[in-house]
């Protein structure tokens, strides 16, 4: 029998070798993400090679108990130690009977597509997305273009955490050695790009470098490629379009190269962030806006869907109400917002983060930052003569901040935010004014938003694959009545000393 997993185990100890270490945090909303840890770190991993054994074990157990094949795809991104991860994830599946398609170095999309590719239900991509090195996960999912929700994720851990395997044996091992040249062929064999763009191809060293580049290239972009060699160090900055640290980098280049467009990707190829040709950063949700607007140009009057960070343009903007466009705002999250896609069966889905979703006929329905790439680029094909900048100055004029994370423990996070909701409700209640102005709606499908008179509002939400909150505030009146916004929540924040400094600010 398979020793029970345990959360508190210590490096260099015998049990530590000898015992799976699972802390249960691990289990988030839609991904699996712990802290595995490097040489040199203070900060005791909450996950060891048993525990990933473990994983595998009790995934194989959920597949086989939800009634589906026990075929898996999985494949693992660039960092020192995610192939151990991965081969010991495969050591669990195989004892827990599962067939598995191995497609080597990946980015998460190309694990999604060989689902359909290779006719498999179920993956398990090892990534830990653009977390910092010493993080790790696996991104799941049983029924594709979807991955798991809280319920699987919660079905999952109560699995690994009791020890409750099924292990019939029987499973089997196969490379797929060509799965990277039919994904490059499956994204660029269609006509190339008619206008001539020069490209600034942002990988943060991480995996996209092994990709980007030359899909960009083949469609007929000149590509300037930028920290495209893998280095798992990520020495300059973190592979994370929504950190500003990677949109300047971006925004250095496009300047320096008189590039068209730049395109950032995240550490494992799955977000694209931009920058325009006078390398201004454009925040995801805006360019998705953008992309409503082209997409309802092309395919009629559609259906969207956003995330709750996201501007409230699609909701306001006269062009996409004219054209027809209706978008629905859901739960920040890549699987929640893929399966809402999938479920209202919209053209595409958007979040502030940079996960973009298309269904059929521009995706599959899954979140590829190269396909959000050639989603931009024909954009920009299908307007002659309009820079990215002229694209982005047609929509209405909003003030938006990025995204910003204090600090916050995982087991207290979610206890935070309700108790800032419960405030915020009370304020309305008592008719208190938020920034100078009352509150006119509380919008609470995630988190809470907090929206004043003039339109001008405020989230704030639990990270869901790290110790964070997440803060967003956006005002369609000045960058004044922004800051006014930020200040009225951040003050509400700090009177929680759970909730730490930010990662980045106003």
């Amino acid at each position: 029998m398979y020793p029970k997993p345990r959360p508190d185990l210590q490096p260099n100890t015998a049990a530590f070798e000898s015992l799976p270490l699972v802390k249960p945090t691990g289990f988030r909303e839609y991904d699996a993400r712990w802290w595995f840890g490097h040489p040199g770190s203070p900060k005791p991993p909450e996950l060891n090679l048993m525990g990933v054994q473990a994983l595998g074990m009790g995934l194989a157990t959920l597949i086989g108990r939800m009634g589906v094949k026990r075929e898996i795809v999985t494949g693992h991104d660039f960092r020192s130690y995610s192939s151990a991860i991965k081969y010991a994830l495969i050591t669990g599946l195989m004892a827990g009977g599962c067939k598995v398609h191995d497609i080597g170095l990946a980015m998460s999309p190309m694990a999604y597509f060989a689902q359909f590719a290779l006719d498999v239900p179920a993956v398990a991509m090892v990534t830990a997305s653009h977390n910092d090195n010493g993080w790790t996960g696996v991104k799941m999912g049983s029924q594709r273009p979807v991955t798991f929700g809280p319920d699987e994720m919660g079905a999952l851990r109560d699995i690994v955490l009791a020890g409750d395997f099924d292990l019939p044996g029987g499973g089997s091992y196969a490379f797929i050695a060509d799965l990277p040249a039919r994904y490059i062929a499956d994204l660029t064999t269609r006509p190339q790009l008619k206008r001539k763009l020069k490209v600034v191809a942002a990988c943060g060293n991480g995996t996209a470098g092994a990709f980007a580049p030359q899909i960009l290239a083949a469609l007929g972009c000149e590509v300037v490629p930028l920290d495209a060699e893998l280095d798992h160090t990520f020495p300059r900055y973190n592979p994370n379009p929504e950190d500003m640290e990677m949109l300047h980098a971006m925004s250095v280049a496009v300047k320096e190269h008189g590039a068209d467009v730049g395109l950032g990707f995240d550490g494992d190829g799955d977000r694209c962030g931009v920058v325009d040709e006078h390398g201004e950063e454009i925040f995801a949700d805006k360019i998705g806006a953008m992309l409503a607007r082209d997409l309802t140009r092309v395919h009629g009057p559609s259906q969207f869907v956003v995330d709750v960070k996201s501007t409230g343009l699609f909701l306001t903007d006269p062009v996409l109400l004219e054209l027809g466009a209706k978008t629905d705002y859901w739960k920040t999250g890549h699987s929640y917002i893929k399966r809402r896609v999938k479920d209202l069966n919209a053209l595409a889905g958007f979040e502030k983060s940079g996960h973009f979703f298309f269904n059929a006929p521009v995706g599959r329905g899954y979140d590829d930052g190269l396909v959000t790439a050639i989603a931009i680029l024909d954009m920009m094909d299908r307007s002659p003569g309009q820079g990215m900048s002229d694209l982005y100055a047609a929509l209405p004029k909003t003030w938006g901040s990025p995204t910003m994370a204090p600090h916050c423990a995982d087991e207290v996070k979610y206890g935070i935010v309700d108790k800032v909701l419960r405030r915020f409700q009370e304020m309305k209640e008592r008719g208190d004014t938020m920034a100078g102005q009352s509150i006119r709606d509380l919008i609470t499908v995630n988190g809470v938003r907090v929206v004043s008179e003039d339109g001008t509002w405020g989230l704030v939400r639990a990270s869901s694959n790290k110790p964070e909150l997440v803060v967003v505030v956006e005002s369609p009146v000045s960058e004044a009545r922004l800051r006014e916004m930020f200040a009225a929540v951040d003050q509400i924040l700090r009177e929680h000393p759970e909730v730490g400094a930010y990662n980045q600010t106003l």
